[in-house]
């Protein structure tokens, strides 16, 4: 456990975000290996189905994340103002609510599935492996929300090794039962599916067990499971709204899809492979933002207004230098790392996805501010802003699609989010100026 209301608040921000870097480098290491082995294994057919699904998993797994990483900020504003109970509480409801979100994400994606997946023009020469893998993702969300609770609660009482470890753990056993289900048992893409759950399911069993047993604060009885309207409303304003914010943005991803999935299946590939090493290049952000949501929600339980604000600026600047390196990587680098995901050779695969990232990568500093601010704003408890800026991006990338790609084609997909990300980040900065809370 590491309490953030105390020392330094840059050494303190590192120390917690370290575990969490590492931890997004090794699941965004697997995912690189899962797709290349996808690739492999089953051919760029088979690479262009999974990849296809990506916005809509993001959506709907995303959505689902964020709900959880929304209670854990709860739980972290009781250990902040070393309330005991209330974390006992606050981590049993958790483990409820949690279970009624997955039971409610996995009927409505599952029944609607194939509407969304023609709203997302897929092709038809996809549409079924696309299909037979994204169903069994979203069929066993209850696994992915226990395995997210879990490393949640954690985070909240400031311990973000033990996550790293079972996450390790996940990556070991998705990458060996790839190996198993797509190479030796010569399985389709709902192999690597079945050993995504797979691993999440034995990570989590092994978390919860382990966090349980290790921690007495996180200790709970039954009778503790019987949440109370007031623990609840508050858990889950915090969670829909983190929730709603990561879904919004996901929608407008899923919009881009829908006309990206129009171009055909090398523009499918290099984009796919464009997102993977840019979720690797932003993944600073979202780790700095994931600190700063404990970190101000410690900090505001505690009452230390003044720590909130320095480390806010300090997250900032420090993911800025990050920001740097990857328009340093991107224009040096771009095609060979669109191999390094694809395999492929295809000189229209390679030169579009480097194109993407290097124009892109130009504008990061922008979206490093959006992320920080925005769970900043979460820990300290606006739950609006957020939903407010995500609802630009959306509405912004939507009119992208409307009126600039029957123009520019994949040209208007790479200046998309650029555009959006300097309008949404507006109100997130006049909102954090003025916000009662940090005035003192």
């Amino acid at each position: 456990m590491k309490d953030l209301t105390k020392g330094n608040d840059i050494k303190v921000i590192l120390q917690f975000a370290f575990p969490i870097f590492l931890a997004n480098v090794l699941q965004l290491t697997y995912s690189f290996v899962d797709t290349r082995m996808v690739g492999e294994f089953l051919g760029e057919n088979a690479l262009a189905a999974v990849g296809v699904t990506n916005p809509l998993n993001t959506l709907v797994v995303g959505l689902m994340i964020g709900i959880t990483n929304g209670f854990s900020v709860i739980t972290a504003r009781f250990f902040g103002a070393k309330d005991a109970e209330g974390v006992k509480r606050a981590a049993a409801a958790s483990y409820v609510l949690g279970t009624l979100v997955a039971a409610v994400l996995s009927i409505i994606s599952v029944v609607f599935l194939y509407p969304l997946l023609n709203v997302l023009n897929t092709p038809q020469d996809i549409f079924e492996r696309a299909h037979d893998y994204i169903i069994i993702i979203f069929a066993g969300m209850i696994i992915s929300v226990f395995y997210n609770v879990c490393m949640g609660i954690l985070r909240a009482i400031g311990d973000t090794v033990t996550p790293l470890l079972f996450l390790a753990l996940s990556a070991v056993i998705n990458i060996a039962g790839d190996y198993l289900c797509l190479y030796i048992w010569k399985m389709d893409v709902e192999g690597a599916a079945y050993a995504t759950l797979a691993s999440q399911f034995i990570a989590a069993a092994a978390c919860i067990i382990y966090s349980v047993k290790r921690y007495e604060c996180i200790r709970f009885v039954p009778a503790q499971c019987r949440v109370d309207m007031s623990l609840a409303k508050q858990m889950l304003m915090s969670g829909l709204s983190m929730g709603f914010m990561n879904s919004i943005v996901s929608l407008g991803t899923v919009s881009l899809q829908s006309a990206i999935n129009t171009f055909g299946e090398d523009i499918i590939v290099a984009h796919s492979a464009a997102r993977k090493i840019t979720e690797m290049f932003m993944m600073i952000f979202s780790v700095f933002g994931m600190t700063m949501a404990t970190f101000c929600g410690q900090n505001i339980g505690a009452g230390k207004v003044s720590r909130v604000k320095a480390g806010l600026k300090h997250s900032i600047l420090m993911a800025w230098i990050w920001c740097v390196g990857t328009v340093v990587a991107a224009w040096t680098t771009g095609p060979w790392l669109i191999h390094l995901v694809t395999g492929s050779s295809i000189d229209e695969i390679l030169q579009t996805g480097a194109l993407y990232l290097r124009i892109d990568t130009l504008f990061y500093f922008v979206p490093a501010m959006i992320a920080i601010i925005r769970n900043s704003m979460q820990g300290i408890g606006d739950h609006i802003t957020p939903i407010i800026s995500s609802s630009i991006e959306l509405v912004g990338k939507v009119l992208v699609v409307i009126l600039l790609v029957p123009h520019f084609n994949y040209t208007a997909i790479i200046m998309a989010e650029p555009i959006v990300w300097i309008l949404m980040v507006i109100p997130l900065i006049v909102r954090i100026i003025k916000n009662p809370l940090l005035q003192n």
